[in-house]
């Protein structure tokens, strides 16, 4: 099972991040690249905290020929084509695109599989739960759920929100 982390927070020429997303994800087929299911999408604080507009998530399940690397790099071609500035490290994005998972494969060389932080981001394991909930962690050999209960106490899994295009604040309705 190869799974991927989709995420941004700027509008790219196509759209919104949410509309940038999607399109991106279709976009993959072109590189050989299919799409097989999608978790919801859910909106997060940036990690680390900043002033950056919030960030649309979601996790995909992916079949490709393509090995590790060359599947990382089709994947950086995306995000450049949907306008990826990569200046500074953290930044605010059209798009992101994460390996997070290729079969049970685990490297200690680029590209790091599974994803080296994939554990610790709440961002990533909720929409994992949601998609693939057996999946099991090739190192840790726990769940997503297993992996979001052993989240530090400081992890705001409050300040995600699941269906990101219907949980975004509305003006108030005048009577």
């Amino acid at each position: 099972m190869i799974l991927i982390g989709i995420g941004g927070n700027l509008a790219s020429p196509v759209g919104d991040p949410m509309t940038t997303g999607k399109a991106a994800l279709a976009r993959l087929g072109v590189v050989g690249v299919a799409c097989l299911a999608c978790s919801p999408w859910y909106e997060s604080t940036p990690v680390p905290p900043s002033d950056q507009p919030w960030f649309i998530n979601a996790v995909a399940q992916v079949s490709t020929a393509l090995g590790p690397a060359e599947l990382l790099a089709a994947l950086h071609g995306v995000e450049d084509e949907f306008g990826r500035q990569r200046a500074v490290a953290n930044a605010a994005r059209t798009l992101d695109f994460d390996l997070l998972a290729y079969g049970d494969l685990v490297r200690e060389e680029p590209p790091l599989l599974p994803h080296p932080r994939l554990h610790q981001r709440a961002f990533v394991l909720l929409p994992l739960r949601d998609l693939v909930p057996a999946w099991r962690h090739p190192v840790f050999g726990l769940t997503p759920a297993e992996l979001i209960e052993r989240l530090p106490p400081g992890a705001d899994l409050g300040a995600i929100v699941r269906n990101a295009q219907i949980a975004r604040p509305r003006p108030p309705i005048e009577l």
